[in-house]
């Protein structure tokens, strides 16, 4: 019986046939890799396709927040080497101590909610900077968060306290970072509260974002 011959022997692909199959293979691969891999992999998205798929945020950086212990490090004060007679012993971190040519500003503000009301005031400070603080709500009981914002962390906020109710506060602020520091407020009785802060320190300025009712 004759052996039927294949059809690549009775009529072979021509060169050009060859080199566009080759061709559309290597284009596809490097489709492939565009528009899945280098997202996926390496969060490269020339073609938008990585973004829309969300394989972008598989390897995405972190978005992270330092938080300095800006007045840490005086525990192992007993540790430092003692020199000698009538020489000063180092301080193991001398931001504890900060010399300034003026005298630290002062800030008195005064703000009035009506139940459910909110507000917002914050000083704007550098890292290590220090405010001491003074706050009293007349009238009613209001929601306190005090904490801070750095600006290159998006939403991101370390808290230094929070009270679900009260009527009062006080204390004293290292900043762990530069940015904004601060509380926010809500009425939270039946009756309108008049709030007022006192503050001091070496902040560089005030923002009071007012009335944000809900």
């Amino acid at each position: 019986m004759p052996e039927t011959a294949s059809p690549f022997e009775v009529n072979p692909p021509s060169a050009r046939r060859l080199i566009r199959s080759v061709a559309a293979a290597v284009g596809g691969a490097i489709f492939v890799l565009v528009a899945f891999v280098l997202p996926a992999e390496y969060s490269i998205d020339p073609l938008g396709v990585g973004r829309v798929l969300g394989l972008t945020e598989m390897h995405a950086p972190k978005r992270t927040l330092q938080v300095k212990d800006v007045i840490g490090g005086n525990e192992s004060y007993r540790q430092v080497a003692i020199p000698e007679f009538g020489k000063p012993t180092p301080l193991p971190n001398p931001a504890v101590v900060q010399v300034k040519p003026a005298a630290p500003r002062t800030e008195h503000l005064t703000v009035k909610l009506e139940p459910g009301d909110e507000t917002e005031i914050k000083a704007i400070m550098d890292a290590a900077q220090v405010i001491l603080y003074s706050w009293k709500a007349e009238g009613g009981e209001v929601y306190t968060d005090f904490h801070g914002h750095e600006p290159e962390a998006g939403e991101a906020f370390v808290r230094y306290e929070e009270q679900m109710s009260g009527t009062a506060g006080s204390g004293s602020l290292v900043a762990p970072f530069s940015g904004e520091h601060g509380w926010y407020w809500v009425n939270v009785s039946d009756q309108p509260v008049t709030i007022t802060l006192d503050f001091s320190g070496y902040h560089r300025e005030v923002k009071n974002y007012g009335l944000l009712r809900r």
